[in-house]
C-alpha cells in the first residue's frame, strides 16, 4: 500500500526546509536564498530569505530559455465576443516584455503599486505579468466593481497608474468601465499619475489628455523591457478581500514563496504536467484566476484557458463542455455554484453526450461546499473524479484535497479530504483546546503557514495579526467551522459564524444544506440561524428549484423539512423554508448567507459591493414576508 502522501505530509511539518528546499530548485533563481523558512521575527514567518528571482521570468522566459517557446501557454475564449486566440510562450513573453517597457516609460519602477481593473481578456494577464517583470506590486479589482469600492482600494494601495479597458461583458450586456473609473478616481484622496486603457471594439472610452493613455497606441512605441531581480520576500500583489468592518483587507502575496508552492501544487494537487491544458473557470478579480489562470499554470509550462462567458446562457448550458472538448482539456476548476447553474438548466446533461471529453480527466471544485448532490450529479454525467478542495483568499493555494499527483484517497461526499502537504490542520474549541475526531469547533492551522499563503496584510501588521492570529495564539484563524474524522479527512462545514445554536444544541448549517440538495426537485439550497425567542436561533431553509418543476411549492417544502427531520433530527429544530428564484450571491459565486440573515432578522445591512444583481434582495425580502420574516412580514 502506497504512504506517499503520508511521508510527503510528515516530513512538510517536520522538516520544512528538507521538504520545500528541493521543491524550490525546480525554479529559477538569480541568487539562491539563505534560509528556506525563516522564523526570527515570529509571528512574521518568511520563506526564502536572502534569495532573489523573477515571477514573470519563471512564468515565461523560462520555458523559452528551455526550448518550449513554440508551446501553447495562453488560450483565450470568448462566446460573449465569439472570440478566440491562442498564444505560445515566445508571442506572450513579447507581448508581456512590451507592456513592461510601456509600464516603465511611464515611470512605473520596482516596488510601485499597479491597479489593473479589467474584464477577462488576454491584457488582463500581460498586465499582471508585465508588472512582475518590472517588480512593480500589481493589484487586481474585479471588473465592474462600483466606483466607491475601486475608490476605497486606489486609496490604501496609492498606485501610479491604472490599466482599464473600455468595457466588460456580462452575458449579452455592455458595462462600460471609464465611467466608473473616472468616478473612482475623483472619490479618491490618492490619484494616479495616468491610466491606460485598453479600447474594445464594442465601446470606446473617452480618453482625457494628460491623464488618460491608448493601450494599443502605448505598445505600438514600447521598448521591451527585461526582467528585473527581485527579493523572495518582496511583494507580488494585493488582492482586496471583504472586511467586517466595511474596510477590505489587502492580502498580500510575496515572490519567492508563491512561485515555488503554486509551481508544486500543478503536479501535486492537480496531477498537471508541462504541456498539459489546464482551465480555471474563474475570474483574474478573484484569487483562483491569481494563482490558476495566470501565475500556476505557466510556472508548470502548462497551456492554461482563459474564458470570458457564463456556466449558462453563453449561449447555452453546454459551454463548458464545448471548451473542454475543443481544447483537449486535461483537468477542469471552477465553483459547485457553476455546476449547480448547469444542472438546473440542464438537469439530465443532455448537452453532455454533444461533446468529446475523452481527454478530460479530473473535475475540481472550490470556492464553497461541494453539496453531495452536485458531487454525485457530476461524477455520474462526467464520468470523471470529481475533487472538492478547499482553500482561501488568503492561503492563495489549497489548504485541503485530495492530492491527485501525490495519492489519489477514496473521494468521502462532503469533504476535500486531507490537509495538503505544508498545512498543520486542527479542530479546536473556543479555547483554543484540540477537539476529538468527529466534534465541531473552529478549524486552525498551527503556524507557520506554508509557502505562498499571506505574510502579512498590506502597510497593516496590527490589523493582520487582530485578523487571523490573536483569537487561537500559534494558529491561523480560517474562521470555517468543521471537523476532522478518524481517518484525517477534513468537513468544513460552514463559516464559524454559520454555526448556529439551537437551545444550547451547536449545529451546522451546512449539514442542513447537505439534506435538502438532495431533494430531487432541488438546484439550489442555503440555510441560515435567524433569531427565536425561545430557542435563541432556528434554522430557515431557501429553496431554489430545478427549471421545469411545477409541482405546488407548499407541498416541496413539507418534503424538505421531513428529510432533515429524518437524516438530522428533531434537534434541528428544522420547521421553516421558503421557495425562491435564486440565491442573492457574490460574483465570485459565494451565497450572501449573512445579509439574507440581517434581512430575515430585520436588521439593518449594507448591500456588498460583490453581489450579483442586487434587485435579488428585493425578491428575498418578498418571499421571508410571505412566511412572517423580515421587514414585509405579514
Amino acid at each position: 500500500m502506497s504512504n506517499l502522501y503520508s511521508e510527503a505530509y510528515k516530513k512538510s511539518l517536520n522538516d520544512p526546509d528538507g521538504f520545500w528546499g528541493p521543491i524550490a530548485e525546480e525554479c529559477h533563481w538569480y541568487k539562491k536564498w539563505d534560509k528556506v523558512l525563516d522564523d526570527s521575527k515570529k509571528p512574521f514567518y518568511r520563506w526564502f530569505t536572502g534569495g532573489e528571482m523573477n515571477t514573470c521570468y519563471n512564468a515565461l522566459d523560462f520555458h523559452i530559455d528551455n526550448g518550449n517557446g513554440d508551446k501553447t501557454a495562453l488560450i483565450y475564449d470568448s462566446p460573449v465576443t465569439d472570440t478566440k486566440k491562442i498564444y505560445t510562450f515566445s508571442e506572450l513573453r513579447d507581448e508581456v516584455a512590451k507592456f513592461a517597457g510601456v509600464l516603465n516609460s511611464m515611470g512605473v519602477e520596482k516596488g510601485d503599486r499597479v491597479i489593473i481593473y479589467m474584464p477577462m481578456i488576454p491584457e488582463a494577464a500581460i498586465a499582471m505579468l508585465g508588472c512582475a517583470r518590472i517588480g512593480a506590486v500589481h493589484s487586481v479589482v474585479f471588473g465592474g466593481f462600483a466606483a466607491n469600492e475601486l475608490a476605497t482600494r486606489i486609496n490604501d494601495a496609492k498606485p501610479k497608474v491604472i490599466i482599464s479597458a473600455s468595457c466588460g461583458i456580462e452575458v449579452k450586456k455592455k458595462i462600460p468601465y471609464k465611467p466608473l473609473l473616472d468616478k473612482a478616481i475623483d472619490l479618491s484622496d490618492s490619484k494616479p499619475n495616468s491610466t491606460i486603457i485598453f479600447q474594445r471594439p464594442m465601446e470606446t472610452a473617452t480618453l482625457q489628455d494628460g491623464r488618460d493613455f491608448d493601450w494599443d497606441l502605448m505598445m505600438s512605441d514600447a521598448k521591451p523591457h527585461d526582467c528585473v531581480p527581485v527579493k523572495a520576500t518582496d511583494p507580488l500583489y494585493i488582492l482586496y478581500t471583504s472586511g467586517t468592518t466595511g474596510q477590505p483587507k489587502g492580502v498580500v502575496r510575496d515572490n519567492g514563496g508563491h512561485m515555488v508552492a503554486l509551481k508544486w501544487t500543478m503536479k501535486a494537487v492537480y496531477n498537471i504536467d508541462e504541456g498539459d491544458v489546464w482551465w480555471a473557470a474563474s475570474d483574474i478579480g478573484w484569487v483562483v484566476g491569481h494563482s490558476y489562470i495566470v501565475y500556476a499554470p505557466l510556472f508548470k509550462g502548462a497551456a492554461t484557458v482563459m474564458f470570458e462567458g457564463k456556466p449558462v446562457g453563453t449561449p447555452d448550458a453546454g459551454t463548458f463542455w464545448r471548451v473542454i472538448s475543443e481544447y483537449k482539456v486535461k483537468a477542469m476548476f471552477t465553483a459547485p455554484t457553476a455546476f449547480r447553474a448547469i444542472k438546473r438548466e440542464d438537469p439530465e446533461a443532455k448537452l453532455v453526450k454533444n461533446y468529446d471529453l475523452s481527454n478530460f480527466e479530473t473535475l475540481f471544485l472550490a470556492g464553497e461546499r461541494t453539496d453531495p448532490d452536485t458531487l454525485h450529479w457530476s461524477e455520474r454525467n462526467l464520468k470523471v473524479p470529481v475533487i472538492d478542495h478547499w482553500w482561501q483568499t488568503e492561503t492563495g493555494w489549497a489548504i485541503a484535497a485530495n492530492c491527485m499527483g501525490i495519492e489519489v484517497f477514496t473521494v468521502k461526499p462532503g469533504s476535500p479530504t486531507k490537509a495538503v502537504p505544508g498545512w498543520d490542520v486542527q479542530v479546536v474549541d473556543p479555547d483554543c483546546k484540540p477537539l476529538p475526531a468527529g466534534q465541531i469547533g473552529a478549524i486552525v492551522v498551527k503556524l507557520p503557514l506554508p509557502p505562498g499563503t499571506l505574510p502579512t496584510l498590506w502597510q497593516n501588521d496590527d490589523r493582520y495579526v487582530k485578523a487571523y492570529l490573536e483569537e487561537f495564539p500559534g494558529y491561523y484563524k480560517t474562521a470555517d467551522a468543521g471537523f476532522i474524522d478518524d481517518q484525517g479527512y477534513i468537513y468544513v462545514m460552514s463559516r464559524t459564524d454559520d454555526i448556529i445554536n439551537v437551545a444550547g444544541h451547536r449545529l451546522s448549517t451546512g449539514a442542513m444544506e447537505e439534506v435538502l440538495a438532495n431533494h430531487p426537485d432541488v438546484a439550489e439550497c442555503a440555510v441560515m440561524g435567524v433569531d427565536d425567542q425561545l430557542k435563541g436561533q432556528v434554522p430557515l431553509g431557501f429553496l431554489v428549484l430545478n427549471a421545469g418543476v411545477t409541482r405546488d411549492h407548499a407541498e416541496i417544502v413539507k418534503e424538505a423539512v421531513q428529510m432533515v427531520r429524518d437524516q438530522i433530527g428533531p434537534v434541528a429544530a428544522f420547521k421553516t423554508a421558503t421557495v425562491v428564484k435564486r440565491l442573492p450571491k457574490t460574483r465570485s459565486g459565494k451565497i450572501l448567507r449573512g445579509t439574507m440573515r440581517s434581512i430575515a432578522d430585520k436588521k439593518e445591512y449594507k448591500v456588498p459591493a460583490t453581489i450579483d444583481d442586487p434587485v435579488i434582495l428585493e425578491e428575498i425580502e418578498e418571499s421571508l414576508g410571505k412566511i412572517g420574516y423580515g421587514p414585509q412580514a405579514q
